[in-house]
C-alpha cells in the first residue's frame, strides 16, 4: 500500500518585518566587507512602525554612514509608498553597535593566546549545523519550500515591475504537497497573503494573483482542480510591514533553510560574517549534502556538524541518507572527510566567503538558489566527481 502524507512549507518576501531586518543586517555586513574583508560582524536589527534599531558587535576598518545604508536597504525593498508608515524617507534611527568581545576574538583569530590550545582560527561559537539535499527538484531542495520561494520571488517581481501597482512589500506564501512513497504527487493547498493598497477589492486581488502568479509559477502537473487556493484569506491586508508587526533579525530560520523538512541547528544567518559557523558551516553542510546527492551516492542526505568555540576542528560529523544510499554510509563519510575540510578557515577559503555577497542570500532562501553561483558557491555541485572517485 502506498505511503501518503502531507507536508507544508512557507516563505516570506523581503517586505516582511523580519526579512526587512535580515536585509538591513546583511546590508551592513556587505558595507563592511566592501572596504575591509577582515571585518567581524554580528549585526542585529529591530524594526517597528517607523523605528529602526541596530545592535550587536562589529570590529572593522570600514567607515560608512550606517543610516544611509539602512535607508538604501529599505528603499530597495520598496517601502517608498506614502501609504506605508514605514518608509525609506521617514524613519527614526538608533545605532547601538559595539565592538566584538576580545575574549571571543582571541578564540577566533588565527594566533596563539594564553590557555588557547591552538594557533589556528577557531569556530566563532559552539553550535550544531545541518545541511540537506533531496532529489525532488532541479535545485535538490524539498519541493514545498522550493515552490513557496518561487511564489514569493515572482510576487515581488510582479510588484517591482509595476504591473500591479496596488501590491505592497509585505507578503507570505505557503505550499502544501501530498507525497506518495516519498515523492511529490500533487499540490493540495496554496496560500498567498499580500499587503495591498486600499483602493483594490479582495475578489480582484484573488482573480489577478491566481492568474498572474499561481498558475504561472507552480507546475501544472502538480496543480489539480482539487487544489485549495487561499489568497488573502483574512479579507484585508492593508496595514503591513513594520507598522503591522515588530520585526527582528534571525526569526525566519526555517524559511531560510529547508522549510522544516531538513533540521536546523538553531543559529540564524543574516548579519553574521563567516567566522560565525552558524552561517558558514551551515553553508558548508548544504554544499556537501548537495554534492553527495548530485554524485548519485544517495537520493536524500542530511549532514550534521558540531563545533566548540575557539576550536578549529568539528567535534562531530554525521551523514544520514535515510536509507537512500547507494553505498555504505561509512564509505560516504570517509569520502566526505577526504574531499572536504570543515575547519572554519578552510570553509571560508573553499567557499570564498570574505566578499560582499550576503545581500544576495537574504531573501527567498539561502539554499536552492542557482541564479548566481559565483556568489552562492555552496550551491555548486563541482565536488560530485571527486566524491565518486573517493568511494570507488
Amino acid at each position: 500500500m502506498a505511503d501518503r502524507y502531507l507536508f507544508s512549507s512557507e516563505s516570506v518576501t523581503e517586505g516582511h518585518p523580519d526579512k526587512v531586518c535580515d536585509t538591513i543586517s546583511d546590508s551592513i555586513l556587505d558595507a563592511c566587507f566592501e572596504q575591509d574583508p577582515a571585518s567581524r560582524v554580528a549585526c542585529e536589527t529591530m524594526v517597528k512602525d517607523n523605528l529602526v534599531v541596530l545592535g550587536g558587535e562589529i570590529t572593522t576598518q570600514a567607515r560608512f554612514d550606517h543610516r544611509e545604508a539602512v535607508r538604501a536597504a529599505i528603499a530597495e525593498i520598496g517601502y517608498t509608498n506614502a501609504d506605508c508608515k514605514f518608509n525609506a524617507d521617514n524613519f527614526f534611527f538608533v545605532n547601538a553597535l559595539g565592538q566584538q568581545s576580545p575574549d571571543i576574538a582571541q578564540g577566533v583569530d588565527a594566533r596563539a593566546a594564553d590557555d588557547k590550545t591552538t594557533d589556528e582560527q577557531g569556530a566563532g561559537d559552539q553550535g550544531i549545523m545541518f545541511g540537506y539535499a533531496v532529489r525532488e527538484t532541479e535545485t535538490l531542495m524539498p519541493a514545498p519550500i522550493d515552490y513557496s520561494h518561487r511564489l514569493g520571488a515572482a510576487l515581488t517581481a510582479l510588484r517591482k515591475s509595476g504591473q500591479h501597482p496596488w501590491l505592497r512589500p509585505d507578503s507570505k506564501t505557503q505550499v502544501s504537497i501530498e507525497y506518495v512513497d516519498n515523492r511529490p504527487h500533487r499540490i493540495t493547498a496554496v496560500v498567498v497573503s499580500t499587503q495591498h493598497a486600499a483602493d483594490i477589492a479582495t475578489p480582484e486581488i484573488r482573480e489577478l494573483l491566481t492568474r498572474d502568479l499561481i498558475e504561472k509559477v507552480l507546475p501544472g502537473d502538480l496543480l489539480t482542480p482539487e487544489t485549495e487556493i487561499l489568497i488573502n484569506p483574512t479579507g484585508l491586508f492593508i496595514v503591513g510591514g513594520p507598522e503591522g508587526d515588530c520585526g527582528l533579525t534571525g526569526r525566519k530560520i526555517i524559511v531560510d533553510t529547508y522549510g522544516g523538512m531538513g533540521r536546523h541547528g538553531g543559529g540564524a544567518f543574516s548579519g553574521k560574517d563567516p567566522s560565525k559557523v552558524d552561517r558558514s558551516a551551515a553553508y558548508m553542510c548544504r554544499y556537501v549534502a548537495k554534492n553527495i546527492v548530485a554524485a548519485g551516492l544517495a537520493e536524500r542526505c542530511e549532514l550534521q556538524v558540531a563545533y566548540a568555540i575557539g576550536h578549529p576542528r568539528p567535534v562531530s560529523i554525521r551523514v544520514d541518507t535515510f536509507g537512500t544510499n547507494q553505498i555504505d554510509e561509512a564509505r560516504i563519510e570517509a569520502a566526505v572527510a577526504e574531499v572536504f575540510s570543515f575547519k572554519p578557515a578552510d570553509i571560508v577559503a573553499q567557499l570564498n566567503l570574505l566578499r560582499p555577497i550576503y545581500r544576495k542570500t537574504t531573501n527567498y532562501g539561502h539554499f536552492g538558489r542557482e541564479d548566481d553561483l559565483d556568489a552562492l558557491t555552496w550551491e555548486r555541485t563541482d565536488k560530485a566527481e571527486a566524491l565518486k572517485s573517493a568511494v570507488s
